[in-house]
Parts: structure tokens; sequence; C-alpha cells
């Protein structure tokens, strides 16, 4: 029997909520909200850090999964709930500085994996260099999906 309310979103795999897709901030909202446990708080402040760098941002739900991008530009990253952390991509991440830690079978594109806690006040990570990857990327020229 399932705990969660009849109209509330269907997590699939790893705690990834299933959100129609759609454009703008509310699917996107709708898609936080439905991140489980610790996940919503770091979509939050995901999707904070991302607006505050780069405020003309264009945003959508795409595959289950928040898209951010530049009007005429495309998509410059995503991220999405597994099990154990939140993978942030970065779809021409191999030309940031530093270039994102996790490799992905596409050439151009790089992860970064926030897990429990790391995002904490003693954090886990450089939310500097996270705040440089954003800006670095939303400079690029990004996706079309």
């Amino acid at each position: 029997m399932s705990d969660r309310p009849n109209d509330a979103p269907r997590l699939l795999s790893g705690g990834n909520p299933q959100i129609p897709k759609g454009d703008g901030d509310a699917p996107v909202q709708a898609y936080i909200a439905a991140m489980p446990g610790w996940k919503q708080d770091v979509g939050r402040r995901l999707d904070r850090l991302i607006v505050d760098v780069v405020p003309d941002v264009q945003k959508a739900v795409k595959w289950n999964t928040p898209f951010y991008g530049r009007t005429g530009d495309g998509w410059f990253m995503a991220f999405h709930c597994f099990a154990r952390y939140v993978k942030v991509t970065f779809f021409r991440g191999a030309a940031l500085d530093p270039v994102p830690p996790v490799a992905s079978k596409s050439g151009d594109t790089r992860y970064f994996h926030i897990h429990e806690g790391d995002w904490g006040d003693d954090g886990g990570f450089d939310l500097d260099r996270l705040r440089g990857w954003i800006g670095q990327a939303a400079q690029l020229p990004g996706e079309t999906l």
C-alpha cells in the first residue's frame, strides 16, 4: 500500500518524480515539490542558485528531469534524482574550468553528484565552484532536445 496521496506524482526508480513534460517554472516547481526527503532541499537550493546566477534562465521538465537554458541557445544544464544522490548535468561540461568530476558516455557532457549532507551548513562541496560552473555553462551553446 502506498503512503502517497492519490494526486501526488509517482516516484520512479531512485525516487525520481514522474512529472508531465512542460515549459516554464511551474513544472519545475512541481518536480522539486515531489522530490523525496533531503533531495527536495537540494532541488530548491539548486533552482535558487541557477536563477541567482542566470536571472533570465528558461525552465522546463522533459523526461522527468528539470532543464535550464537560455532563449535561443538551448539547454545548458539539468538535474535528476537517483537513490543516493542528485545528479547535476552540464551538457557542455567538458568545456568548463575546472571540468566537473564525473564523465559521461557523451564526450561533452559532465556530471556533478550531490549526496545527502553535501549542501548542509558544513557542506561537502565547493558552492563557489558550482556557481562558477553554472555561469560558465550558461555562456556556452546549449543542447536542443
